[in-house]
């Protein structure tokens, strides 16, 4: 037995991208695909877009990496124009969500432990989420594929279900620090939590002392048409986790919080190598050029108005195959009656149709903020076709 140089985690499929063009990926076998998956909604301007390119370029050249142990203009620059533009009053940079979450979760509990309730250190977390891939951030799930095989996980965790303010408040006691949530659960197939959801939350860690945070990750940076779901809700949490798209497909996240929140962060509670590098800066200034231009947020709403319409309108056509859309902004998803992920490896495979797999038998439609109506048209002419040609597998 012999074990591939690349260690065999991923379930890789046959596509094989060398290029980007804008909205599409070019494998190596000259197949051109229309990429409504953007990297699990990472490449928010597509792929080349002369603005993030130039950026990045200009940025190699000048300097990459160095310490934190030094002061850093380019961090201090990117995490002003963050909190000029958010709920925060400061910023931890990071590489990856799965480390913005870890901040946050340490957050939260060092802020807890500044206050002098040390006890209070318990999160709890709601059913389906995905938080990342982390010791700390699976034991933040229920989800038996994440959690196999490595127990023990770390306690100070609670699931709760998703969406039931009830279960919510049952559950506080004088060991919990506060909420960790999605506003929009992406891997747990696009549902939205409800506005009374998320302001009940709210009020909750206001009248106990707790701490909101929220998991935007995924449907943050202007996916959902605001810079960050939370705003459509009409609340503000006390600490967020940021990924994906903040670079633009260069890895980059942040911890964002109030000062309160992060009164217990102090100098040698908390690191990172890479975090917040020069090179990361520039790509998400460049990033925030264009999403924080005027206009850009009404297009992705009026854009993801256009999409969910068009998906509208031909769902009916398969009603043996789809069930209804959901989601927010450029972060939509489709229900399947049947498996999605056998879908997606249909319109992949068959269609040139890149889309991402979801639970609850969803499609993840998560294409690049700049698609325009050519996009659109595409993306709907490919899924009717693969959904005309699809065989819904036999029930085991």
């Amino acid at each position: 037995m012999s074990i591939t140089p690349l260690m065999p985690v991923y379930p890789r499929c046959g596509v094989r991208p060398v290029r980007g063009e804008g909205c599409h990926l070019i494998g190596e076998d000259g197949q051109r695909y229309l990429d409504f998956a953007s990297g699990i909604a990472v490449n928010l301007l597509g792929h080349g877009h002369p603005a993030l390119t130039k950026a990045i370029q200009e940025q190699a050249a000048t300097l990459i990496h160095v310490s934190n142990l030094y002061g850093s203009p380019q961090g201090e620059a990117l995490a002003q124009r963050l909190v000029d533009n958010s709920f925060a009053d400061t910023v931890f940079f990071t590489n990856s969500g799965a480390e913005a979450v870890e901040c946050a979760i340490k957050t939260a509990r060092r802020y807890h432990f500044a206050n002098g309730n040390p006890q209070r250190t318990k999160i709890l977390s709601f059913s389906s989420a995905f938080h990342g891939r982390t010791l700390g951030t699976i034991s933040a799930t229920n989800q038996p594929k994440m959690r196999e095989g490595f127990e023990p996980l770390l306690p100070g965790f609670e699931v709760l279900p998703f969406d039931d303010l009830a279960a919510a408040e049952a559950a506080i006691d004088e060991t919990t620090a506060g909420f960790l949530v999605e506003p929009v659960q992406g891997e747990g197939g696009i549902k939205p939590a409800s506005q009374a959801f998320l302001q009940g939350l709210r009020r909750l860690c206001d009248a106990h002392g707790l701490l909101l945070i929220l998991d935007e990750v995924q449907c943050g940076v202007a996916r959902t048409g605001t810079l960050y779901a939370h705003e459509q809700y009409g609340i503000t949490p006390d600490i967020m986790a940021t990924a994906k798209g903040i670079g633009g497909g260069f890895p980059l996240g942040a911890c964002l919080a109030t000062e309160e929140a992060a009164k217990g962060m102090v100098i040698g509670t908390h690191g990172s190598t890479y975090g917040g590098n020069p090179l990361a800066m520039a790509a998400g200034q460049a990033v925030l050029d264009v999403i924080l231009a005027p206009g850009f947020m009404d297009q992705v709403r009026a854009t993801g108005d256009r999409l969910r319409q068009a998906l509208e309108q031909m769902i009916p056509n398969h009603d043996h195959l789809f069930e209804g859309v959901r989601g927010m902004g450029l972060m939509l998803g489709v229900k399947l009656k049947s498996d999605s992920r056998a879908f997606v490896a249909h319109l992949r495979d068959h269609h040139n149709l890149l889309t991402v797999a979801a639970g609850d038998n969803v499609v993840r439609v998560l294409p690049p903020l700049v698609i325009d109506d050519s996009h659109i048209a595409e993306f709907i002419e490919k899924l009717s076709a693969g959904a005309r040609a699809y065989q819904v597998p036999e029930a085991a």
